[in-house]
């Protein structure tokens, strides 16, 4: 309020309640007595309130009472002295204000007029009761309580004005507060809305601006930071499934290519089989034949024998051996035959080990063995052919060379001896491996039982590998509702909300 504006509303108080110069005049002449009685209705007026709790409190020991009561006398000297101007309207102005601002209610400011106007009312009436013969003071006391009563009432209407207008500027700030507290509480929730609506739609590029004001800016800060978070993992988990993806079509194309390789081991295992099987009756047969060779052997060297014992009587044997010479060509006939086909199974053997890879090695070092003693068995039956051949032309040349085949007969007998051993060791090697035939195929057996369960397992790989694919992909499809860049700064700005 201007000095104009505060001249103004006093005089308009002073000219309603007829507080003129004349009445200004009794007041500055009644100070004296005003200054006198003050004191003690101050006293009584502090008494009053040490003794009410409702508005004791307000002060905070005795010498901040004391304090306030010095004020008062001041400010009533000042009363009665009749200056009601710009300073007395600063001073009752500011007595208001400390009344508003320390809660003291105007019951209790009323009140405490009531109990200082009484005893400044009944002060005055005591000094200044005029006689009955002195009328014209009975009127002029009239006049001057009047003036302390106007006076009083204008002190008091001036501190229950500011009071009042205090108050009601706080009100009026509360509500400029409350309604700016509104307008900023509702732009934040629209921002909020807005930041809601865009992550619904999967935007996690959005966020708050962070010019929110008051409380609302540390919500969209945190709001900001939660987005973030949720961004980058989104992002990571994005990154990831295009990871898997990838690790899944790795593992797809692998378990596929196993599968086939799988089923291809599982033909080759049961080809292999097979093939062994055959090559056990085969080697069984070998085994069976060699046996008889041995027979064959050993009556051949028990026939020979005769033969030596007969040679004295050479010319009665010549049939006889040259019988025995036909029979053993034969045998040996039968012998290289033997030799050839043990040859032709273990070279068969050989490249059937070979193909086995590792299983087969040990069974293509029998084979080996089997070859040379075949070869061996061949020569000898080369070098007994030669042999018989010799007998018979020595048969043929008659008696005179009967001691000569005694000793070719004796060399023989010597000749189907080591054949005899060659022909057993040859029946032992075949049963021998026969055995090891055997082993080899329950080997291969049980390994073409192990890739068929392979293959199980890696069918059903393969069918999971596809699932996990589908899922990923069901996954990334999914992500790819939300857009969520890491870097992204794209804020809702609050200019938005106009």
């Amino acid at each position: 309020m201007t000095s104009q504006q505060t001249d103004s509303a006093l005089g308009q108080r002073l000219d309603f309640i007829e507080l003129d110069e004349a009445a200004r005049k009794s007041m500055r002449d009644l100070r004296p007595v005003i200054s006198e009685l003050i004191g003690g209705a101050l006293d009584k007026f502090y008494a009053k309130i040490a003794r009410t709790s409702a508005v004791a409190g307000l002060f905070a020991d005795k010498s901040h009472m004391g304090h306030a009561k010095k004020r008062q006398q001041d400010h009533w000297a000042n009363l009665a002295g009749g200056a009601f101007d710009e300073s007395y309207v600063a001073g009752v102005t500011a007595v208001g204000r400390t009344h508003a601002r320390i809660g003291l209610e105007p019951r209790w400011y009323i009140g405490g007029y009531a109990i200082l106007m009484s005893e400044l009312v009944k002060g005055i009436m005591e000094k200044q009761w005029p006689s009955v013969f002195a009328r014209r003071q009975g009127k002029q006391l009239a006049e001057t309580l009047s003036a302390v009563i106007k006076a009083g009432m204008l002190d008091m209407d001036y501190s229950i004005s500011v009071y009042l207008e205090t108050l009601e500027a706080k009100r009026r700030a509360l509500e400029e507060e409350r309604a700016q507290a509104e307008a900023d509480q509702k732009m934040a929730l629209e921002q909020l809305r807005r930041g809601l609506e865009a992550l619904s739609n999967g935007d996690l590029e959005a966020t708050l601006p962070i010019d929110l004001p008051g409380n609302f800016r540390q919500m969209a800060e945190d709001y900001n930071r939660a987005v973030s978070a949720l961004r980058k993992s989104f992002a990571s988990v994005r990154d990831t499934s295009g990871h898997i993806m990838s690790g899944a079509d790795v593992i797809s194309n692998a378990t596929n290519d196993l599968a086939l390789r799988t089923a291809q081991q599982a033909a080759g295992v049961e080809e292999s089989s097979a093939a062994l099987q055959q090559l056990s009756v085969s080697v069984g047969q070998t085994a069976a034949n060699a046996e008889k060779a041995s027979d064959a052997v050993r009556e051949t060297q028990q026939k020979a024998k005769n033969s030596g014992e007969l040679v004295t009587s050479a010319v009665s044997a010549m049939a006889g051996i040259e019988k025995s010479s036909t029979e053993i060509s034969k045998i040996i006939g039968v012998i290289d035959e033997i030799a050839f086909q043990t040859n032709l199974l273990a070279l068969n053997a050989g490249v059937e080990a070979a193909r086995a890879g590792d299983a087969g090695k040990g069974f293509a070092v029998v084979a080996q063995e089997v070859r040379q003693l075949a070869q061996r068995t061949a020569d000898a039956a080369k070098e007994i052919k030669n042999l018989i051949s010799q007998s018979s032309t020595q048969v043929n040349q008659g008696v005179g060379i009967v001691s000569s085949t005694g000793e070719a007969l004796n060399d023989m007998i010597g000749r189907i001896d080591i054949i005899n051993r060659f022909v057993a060791d040859i029946a032992a090697t075949a049963r021998d491996q026969a055995t090891g035939v055997n082993e080899v195929s329950v080997a291969i057996r049980s390994m073409g039982e192990i890739t068929q369960q392979n293959s199980g397992m890696v069918e059903h790989t393969s069918a999971e590998t596809r699932r996990l694919k589908d899922e990923v992909e069901s996954l990334i499809e999914l992500l790819r509702r939300f857009r969520a860049r890491p870097e992204s700064h794209s804020v809702i700005s609050a200019r938005r909300a106009a």
